[in-house]
């Protein structure tokens, strides 16, 4: 069964240790006064002081403490204050009344302010008293006795008011754990779930319907973000925090049952330790259950318009270039026609786009990977350009070996050139230049497009490859687009194991850098 925690603090006060080092100091203290000379007879306060101790320190390990009230611990504290009070009256004296901190602080941590009434009177009564009686009522018997009574009743207020503005932090940090619309846990150093609060719990019944045994990596009723593929273990988030992985915004799908089964946004930070070593890690999930039923309407949404608006657009642009194929046009007619077919082919690349779109966010890019040669699909792409760089003003000038070999789906990076091209065009100045190279860079390939254009601010060049996102620069200067090239055209390159790279200096130009592997 899941393990219940909460963000409430752990008792670290086990009495059985603390009754045990307790026990090694005071027989500590016995040893090294015999040592000195110290002899005792069997009915004497010493002798009566170890004989309680033994007794005290056995029913300490015997008790089951998780089922004691807590006031046996206050009784606890109080017996060991019998034992310091009785075994320090010898005419040899002793220094174990510093052991009554011991017992001070455990009734300061257990009984607050009741605590410290209890520890004076139980200081008073078993340590001053006793000591003032046997001894002399001035000098050094009189410290003896009454400052360490003093001190430990000090300690025992300072721990008592320790403990409860501890407290009262703790509580108002439960508050607002518990009152978060979002799971929090907390993972030891060794991967257990040290606390979690109420909404993660929901979370881990929804995910978890068979138990949870507190331990980073479990699987269970989890699912990638496609709903349906088990997540493996590896790729659970608590997993991959443990190994150190810091990441944001990792979804997946908890639960089978269609009424409750819940979309999870996950994120993960890393905790260290004042010398920088992995203490463990912190998680936040965020039900993003509508959140992903949005985005699977918008994209059927924009899926089924895409459709529905290429079959009749595929059909006008089709019967344009037949009636530019005549011969019998007047001139005005042929360039009206001109224009028709540019915008019917920006519009039939336009809905391309929203369908890659849509599909990329269902599954990501579909390839179909073949052994081409890359430094063909640039040149074609290059050649394809040339018409709109002509009438644009822009010079294309092209770097390329004779052949590139490489395995991936030429038409995907074909599209790739091509958006980078049309955008190198489009924002260069009119008799500008567009310089386009490809070269061997080890075992992988680099095209480069490079243009003296408009150029980008660095702080858009953060969100340049964020889907309908366009550049201040871009919208001030009228220039049409939607904003979705750059976006499949960093997808695209990703899928083939590529990355892709932008140096812009704003009213300069911009250079993109391509690299893909030759073969995956």
């Amino acid at each position: 069964m899941m393990r219940q925690l909460s963000w409430s603090a752990v008792d670290d006060d086990d009495p059985r240790l603390l009754q045990a080092a307790f026990a090694l100091l005071v027989t500590l203290d016995l040893a090294f006064r015999i040592q000195g000379g110290a002899r005792w007879d069997l009915v004497s306060w010493p002798v009566f002081a170890v004989v309680l101790l033994a007794v005290v320190t056995a029913a300490t390990l015997l008790l089951p403490w998780d089922r004691m009230p807590s006031v046996m611990l206050g009784v606890l504290a109080v017996l060991d204050i019998a034992v310091i009070g009785t075994g320090r009256l010898s005419p040899e004296g002793s220094s174990i009344a510093i052991l009554l901190l011991l017992p001070a602080l455990w009734l300061g941590r257990y009984g607050a302010v009741r605590g410290a009434v209890v520890c004076f009177l139980a200081v008073g009564l078993f340590q001053a008293l006793p000591g003032l009686v046997y001894g002399e009522l001035a000098g050094a018997n009189l410290s003896r006795s009454v400052l360490p009574a003093l001190v430990a009743v000090g300690a025992t207020v300072a721990k008592a008011s320790a403990v409860q503005a501890i407290g009262r932090q703790q509580r108002m940090s439960d508050a607002i754990f518990d009152t978060v619309d979002v799971g929090l846990v907390l993972l030891g150093r060794d991967g257990t779930y040290e606390r979690m609060n109420r909404r993660h719990e929901e979370f881990m019944r929804v995910g978890y319907p068979d138990g949870h045994d507190g331990v980073a990596g479990q699987t269970g009723a989890v699912f990638e973000e496609d709903g349906s593929t088990p997540l493996a273990r590896e790729l659970t988030p608590t997993f991959r925090a443990m190994t150190g992985e810091e990441f944001d915004d990792c979804r997946l799908w908890i639960g089978t049952d269609p009424r409750n089964r819940r979309a999870i946004s996950v994120s993960a930070r890393t905790v260290r330790d004042e010398q920088g070593d992995f203490a463990g890690a912190v998680l936040a999930y965020k039900d993003v259950t509508d959140f992903m039923g949005a985005l699977r309407v918008k994209d059927e949404f924009v899926a089924s318009v895409s459709h529905e608006l290429r079959t009749p657009l595929t059909s006008i642009t089709g019967y344009v270039q037949i009636l530019q194929e005549r011969d019998d046009l007047p001139e005005q007619a042929a360039s009206q026609l001109g224009v028709v077919a540019r915008n019917g082919d920006r519009l039939l690349r336009l809905i391309g786009d929203l369908l890659h779109a849509a599909q990329a966010d269902a599954s990501g890019p579909q390839l179909e990977r073949s052994h081409t040669d890359l430094a063909v699909i640039v040149r074609d792409s290059v050649e394809a350009a040339s018409p709109a760089a002509e009438a644009a003003g822009v010079v294309l000038e092209l770097t390329a070996p004779p052949r590139l070999p490489m395995c991936a789906d030429p038409r995907r990076i074909g599209q790739v050139v091509d958006n980078l091209l049309s955008n190198a065009v489009k924002y260069s100045h009119r008799d500008g230049r567009v310089q386009v190279s490809l070269a061997l860079d080890g075992d992988r390939a680099q095209l480069e497009v490079q243009d003296g254009g408009i150029g980008i601010s660095s702080a858009d060049r953060d969100r340049l490859f964020t889907r309908f996102f366009r550049t201040r620069s871009a919208a001030e200067s009228t220039i049409p687009g939607v904003g979705l090239g750059l976006s499949i055209t960093k997808e695209i390159v990703e899928a083939h194991g590529g990355r892709i790279e932008v140096e812009s200096v704003l009213g300069t130009g911009s250079v993109f850098r391509v690299r893909l592997p030759l073969e995956r």
